[in-house]
């Protein structure tokens, strides 16, 4: 089994590197291609991308000239591997903020079984604060939550009033799906920093289904297999540290809410909740 990863970067390069560096310390390391896709990046992080690619050489930089967004992205480098990789069949795609243990190479090879029931594995992914992510949506949203969503992205201002009281009422309205991470099981949706493809994936798909720009990719990927007739599965025994937000943490508060209701509005397209 050879295993593929697919990240995309913009304007942190560093933690490519971390990444890299991480996978490169894996067991069965030599099973591994690493292709990361950068969006647009400036000078100084095209150089030190440069300079990932020497010291790592089982890593492939592909350079976009515009920034085409997180899942586009990913697909430039997922096509890239399977044009050029062909023995490869198993690709963990995500953000570039992402820490492997040096065991996770080996519960891929080890947990092979799982993949030939589900096309989407989704990790247990841990912060540096030690929060486990996933399972992030176990059930379909709630009705009343997905009209809540529709007030957060009706204005910014109103986002904002609701983001404060979640913080204050969250003991009571959060689900805490994440707080079921010790058990495996098929999910709604995965949090979108990190999924593992395997081979039933590709059976099917040959890239990721990408509507929108950035935001709600979670929703897209698991309606793209449902629409198959399959789950996603999140499984405990794959873990992966997540250094929550660095992939957009140049971007202003408001330009990711603006963001974030465009992808909501492309959802809303599919997902209608006054019918």
């Amino acid at each position: 089994m050879k295993i593929g990863f697919v990240f995309t970067n913009f304007n942190n390069s560093k933690f490519s590197r971390e990444a890299v560096k991480s996978i490169s310390l894996n067991e069965f390391v030599s099973e591994s291609q690493v292709i990361i896709v950068d969006n647009g990046s400036d000078d100084s992080e095209v150089d030190i991308l440069n300079k990932i690619a020497v010291d790592f050489p089982d890593v492939h930089i592909i350079f976009n000239k515009e920034n085409l967004g997180y899942f586009k992205g990913l697909n430039t480098g997922i096509r890239y591997l399977r044009d050029n990789h062909k023995d490869i069949s198993y690709i963990v795609i995500g953000n570039n903020d992402l820490i492997f243990p040096d065991k996770f190479v080996k519960s891929v090879i080890d947990n092979e079984i799982v993949f030939e029931k589900y096309p989407v594995i989704s990790p247990d992914l841990i912060n540096l604060d030690g929060k486990h992510q996933n399972p992030h949506v176990i059930q379909k949203i709630s009705w009343f939550r997905e009209l809540v969503y529709d007030f957060y992205y009706s204005s910014y201002l109103l986002a904002r009033v609701i983001t404060l009281l979640a913080k204050k009422t969250k003991s009571f309205t959060d689900r805490n799906d994440e707080g079921k991470f010790r058990v495996a099981q098929t999910i709604w949706q995965g949090y979108g920093a990190c999924y593992i493809l395997g081979p039933l994936f590709f059976k099917y798909f040959e890239d990721l289904w990408a509507p929108t720009f950035l935001m709600g990719e979670e929703f897209f990927l698991s309606r793209q297999i449902e629409n198959e007739k399959m789950k996603v599965y999140y499984d405990p025994d794959f873990v992966v540290i997540h250094q929550e937000h660095a992939s957009v943490s140049k971007i202003p508060r408001k330009k990711i809410w603006e963001l974030s209701r465009k992808s909501h509005r492309i959802y809303r397209k599919y997902v209608k909740i006054w019918q």
